[in-house]
């Protein structure tokens, strides 16, 4: 996942009392859209009294879009590094009112709004969304867009992050400008939408959302339907250790387990036994299991440690589990399966060092030593990326 860590091509402006509201307009070879788009903005911004300029954050076009946009009365600020993300970031940077309204530079959305995006954070909120689905004129989304991928993603963003948002990945919304540090908004693509709302979500800002109108757009869209949307599902799954690994490992783990005693204990399911393909099987799951939940938590430690990300479940999980519980815990396990061992031998001696029909018992006992070594080199990895913790008054300490 790319990051952008500073713009050199805006430097961080301070806000001033006089303007309230800075348009910010990411724009790419949009000569055909971007000076109506601007002179929109600002007539707007006069018409209703709202002291306020309009920014353009050029990236990197080859057309004359930055020059008809400063012709129009934009303040034009130059972003090298492609990315819709990138361009944003270098907006707001360069960005001075007290409120920052976004919206492409492709007629899509209608700057009239702008007001109504206002009154919203006048009143408290701190992240105001459009929401766009049931006014989409004709033309103006693909179907598949509007009736696939923009719920299911949508969807599955408030599934992981709870945000309640509709049309998640509108691009017409607003913010205060003071929250962007808490944010500390980060992707340079096209998932800087997504990242936006989940990290608003995870900072339980005031997020608030109405509907909008949709247009269809002027010039040629740069969106590619399967690169972005993966792009967009990936950075959802990947700030979502639990989804990614945690759960699923521990419904794989936890299925080994199962089979693993049904073959086992020689319990019947179906009317049949299940012998060592069985046994092997059920081993196989729990080892992967435990390792995918075990990165799952180095997931959560890492984001947590190092991204400054707020994590109430491991932040739980961390005030009751210390690393001698998870040695404990993976030694014990390692020595169940010593014991097994142990009594494998033994009856291997007591045979004379002749044959041995113990297949399932030494299956089970090697798949017990190797989740009790995950568990317990696991339990030393996060608490190594635990060092970089640092409470509230303490010195870095381990977890």
């Amino acid at each position: 996942m790319s990051t952008l860590e500073t713009t050199t091509s805006a430097p961080q402006q301070a806000p001033t009392d006089d303007l309230v509201v800075s348009v910010v307009i990411p724009c790419l070879n949009e000569e055909e859209n971007i000076e109506a788009c601007v002179r929109s903005a600002l007539d707007v911004l006069r018409e209703r009294g709202i002291p306020g300029e309009v920014v353009v954050a050029d990236n990197a076009s080859e057309d004359r879009s930055a020059e008809l946009a400063a012709a129009a009365g934009a303040r034009v600020i130059h972003e090298p590094r492609r990315g819709y993300g990138s361009a944003y970031l270098a907006g707001f940077a360069a960005a001075r009112g007290k409120y920052i309204v976004m919206g492409d530079a492709d007629l899509t959305y209608d700057f009239a709004e702008i007001p109504n995006f206002v009154k919203e954070l006048d009143d408290g909120a701190e992240l105001v969304m459009g929401d766009r689905m049931d006014n989409i004129q004709p033309g103006a989304m693909p179907w598949l867009h509007q009736y696939v991928g923009n719920p299911i993603l949508s969807g599955i963003l408030n599934l992981f992050f709870k945000t309640g948002i509709r049309d998640a990945h509108c691009g017409m919304r607003a913010l205060r400008r003071d929250v962007l540090p808490r944010l500390d908004l980060r992707t340079t693509g096209m998932e800087f939408a997504s990242e936006m709302v989940i990290r608003a979500g995870k900072e339980h800002l005031d997020i608030r959302e109405f509907p909008i109108q949709y247009h269809p757009r002027g010039g040629e869209s740069k969106l590619s339907t399967f690169r972005d949307g993966w792009r967009h599902l990936r950075f959802l799954l990947v700030h979502s250790p639990n989804h990614l690994f945690v759960l699923p490992g521990a419904v794989i783990a936890l299925l080994g387990v199962i089979i693993s005693l049904t073959s086992v204990l020689d319990i019947e399911i179906f009317g049949r036994q299940w012998e060592l393909h069985t046994m092997v099987a059920g081993s196989l799951a729990m080892i992967v299991g435990t390792q995918v939940v075990a990165l799952g938590l180095a997931a959560h430690a890492y984001g947590k440690y190092f991204m400054g990300e707020r994590d109430t479940w491991f932040d739980r999980m961390r005030d009751h589990y210390q690393l001698e519980h998870g040695l404990a815990l993976g030694g014990a396990i390692t020595l169940a399966g010593v014991v097994i061992g142990a009594v494998i031998l033994i009856k291997w001696i007591d045979n004379g060092f002749g044959s041995l029909s113990e297949e399932k018992l030494s299956v089970l006992a090697a798949t017990l030593m190797i989740v009790g070594v995950q568990v317990f080199f696991s339990s030393f990895l996060l608490s190594i990326l635990g060092l970089r913790r640092v409470d509230k008054d303490e010195q870095p300490t381990a977890a």
